[in-house]
Formats: structure tokens, sequence, C-alpha cells
């Protein structure tokens, strides 16, 4: 019997690319994002993503949304599938990070993720006024710092911590409320989180990672990262960047089955005739979506991910191919659900909830 994949796309890269030959304004409508969101969600895909920048990209001609208040404004058009925006950790507070994505999370109902990235250009750092630019090791070192506040502010309130008693007016039982006295070299956080736990516990961790990527941000998806999104050279790279990071997560102290590990692909299925290569960036698929199926298959095998997150040249033309096209193979060839079978994030992922740290300690 073979192993079903996860599946996930990209919506683009900032919340308004991928809009090539439509009119730039539609990236500024909710009913833009809730059909590409909708589509994804027919196919049964994991999670979307959307990406962010503090800076403007060249082809950038009408501005970019927040992608946290675009996936919460998306979340009520949807049901199951997951939703995660880029938040980046610089130029930013982790209390902030933290209360916006478990905000996403509740109003989701437990569908939310958080791709992590940082900002490390200096028209970045000239936009937010906040610093100067830093060394990427240096930034990833402090990201890997906010997302363990993260996760602690997350666990800051008990499962249970919430009263609701009228008749005393009582909301909250204080005792079940936890400082989390985090002091780093980047901030230093107190707590606790002014947002009950979220429905997943913890929204889980995405991060993008590629074999040159820094010391920093490697260590970031072995501590933290539910999901790492893989780029690799090629096919034999991907397998041994793959063994390589589990390995990293087992010296963290962490189980690897925990974690779920998608090969990133570039797919262009508008440009006619088909032809499949591997350039430096990771693999490329380009031709028609129905012959994309026995590629990833045969990749599926071969690296040992757990599936792909793909990347579309053009979203709005390609994701109807990818979801009417792609996924019916792959399900003939019992390689993608038929449906969803969870309600949450973690569900679909087959990522447990996580048990609250505090809870644990006092026991």
């Amino acid at each position: 019997m073979p192993r079903e994949l996860h599946l996930s796309v990209e919506l683009g890269g900032s919340p308004s690319a991928g809009l090539r030959g439509n009119d730039p304004a539609e990236s500024l409508t909710a009913p833009y994002w809730a059909a590409l969101t909708g589509l994804a969600e027919q196919g049964a895909l994991d999670f979307v993503t959307l990406g962010d920048s503090f800076a403007p990209s060249p082809d950038d001609h009408v501005g970019r949304l927040d992608p946290v208040a675009v996936l919460a404004r998306v979340a009520p058009t949807s049901r199951s599938i997951g939703l995660v925006p880029t938040v980046t950790t610089t130029h930013t507070e982790p209390f902030h990070t933290s209360t916006a994505l478990a905000t996403l999370d509740f109003v989701s109902e437990g569908r939310a993720g958080w791709l992590v990235d940082v900002a490390g250009t200096a028209a970045e750092a000239r936009a937010a006024g906040r610093r100067r630019a830093a060394p990427a090791a240096d930034l990833w070192a402090e990201a890997a710092d906010a997302a363990e506040v993260a996760a602690r502010l997350w666990d800051s309130w008990e499962d249970d911590a919430e009263i609701r008693d009228a008749a005393t007016g009582r909301f909250v039982d204080r005792a079940r409320l936890h400082y989390v006295d985090f002091e780093g070299p980047h901030f230093s956080v107190r707590g606790p989180s002014i947002v009950p736990r979220p429905p997943q516990g913890r929204p889980p961790v995405v991060v993008a990672l590629a074999a040159h990527d820094p010391y920093g941000r490697r260590e970031l998806a072995a501590r933290h990262a539910d999901v790492v999104l893989l780029e690799a050279a090629d096919i034999g790279a991907a397998r041994l960047a793959r063994e390589t990071l589990l390995d990293r997560v087992a010296e963290a102290g962490r189980d690897p089955q925990d974690i779920r590990v998608l090969l990133r692909v570039s797919v262009d299925l508008c440009a006619g005739a088909l032809a499949a290569a591997e350039p430096a960036v990771g693999p490329r698929f380009t031709g028609a979506a129905t012959a994309l199926a026995p590629l990833l298959a045969e990749w599926h095998t071969a690296t040992g991910v757990d599936g792909f997150h793909l990347v579309p040249s053009t979203v709005g033309t390609e994701l109807p191919l990818l979801v009417h096209g792609l996924v019916p193979r792959l399900r003939e060839a019992g390689l993608f659900r038929a449906g969803y079978t969870g309600r949450t994030l973690r569900d679909h992922l087959g990522l447990t909830r996580p048990a609250n740290r505090y809870v644990e300690a006092v026991r």
C-alpha cells in the first residue's frame, strides 16, 4: 500500500504575487483570496501559504496586504484547509506575533500555522525604521528565540484556565496562568499572553530550509519546526538533506516522527511541452498537471519526504489545474486523501496536539 503524501501550495511569495495577466487590484479584494483558498480546499490540500516582506518588490504595482489579516478574513469562507501566513521576526515583537497567530487559530477553529521568516535587507530595515540590517545568522538566531517565546506564550494559559462564571464574575483562574519569564540576547518577555491557549495548543511552525542556509536557520528548523519546506538542488540532495535534518532533530531532543518534511517544487503548467528539470533552486516541473503525478510519486519514494509544497508560476491560472488535474491522479494512485478526515491543521498533518509545558512542569 503506497504511503499517502501531504500536499500544500503557495498562493504567492507576497500577497500581490501571481497576478500576471490579471488586474493587480484584485489582490486587494477578499473575494480573490477566498476563491483561491476555496479552490485549494476543494482539492483537500493540507494548507496554503501566503508570503510577506517589509520591502516592496519591483513587480508590486498596487502594494501588498498583511498575510495574517488576509487569512483571518478568508477563514470564515473556508472550513478545513490550513492557513499559513508568513510572519517575520525581524522588526517585530514575539508577543505581538504570538497574539496574532493565536487569534488566527481561534477564528479559523484550529487551522492556523506560522511560516517563519526574517527581514535581512537594508531596504526592509529602512522601511521599518527600527534598527539597521543585521547578518542572516544573527537574524535566524533571533527567529529561533521568537519561536521559543511564542510557544511559551501559547502555553501560558492552561487549557482549562477559562472559568466564564457569570455568577461570580470570574473569567479566568489566575492559578492556571503562567509567566514565561524568557531572557535572551534579543528580548525579554514575561507574559502571560492576553489570548487563551489556541485550539491547536500551538499552531504548527513552518520553516523553509535549504542546504546553504545559515546555521541559525537550521537550528530553528531542528528545534522548533513542525513542518519543513525543503529546498534541494536535486533528488539526491533532497534525500540527504532530509536525513541530515532528521538527525539534527533527534540531537535536539525531539522525535523525528513529530516533523513533516515537504519538498518544495516549482511548477509551470502552462508552458506547453512536457519537460522536467532540476535547477539549483530545487526541482522544477514544466508541463501538464496530470503528468506531474507520476513524477511526484517517484520523488516521494526516492527522497523519503512526507509530501510536496507546490509553487505555481501563476497561481490564478495553475491552481485549478493542480486541483482538477494533479489531485485526481494522485488519488487514483492511492497517494492522496479523498477528503479531509480531521478538523485542524495538526489533524491534516498527522501531528498530535502538544502538551502544555507548564502543566507538565507542575506534575
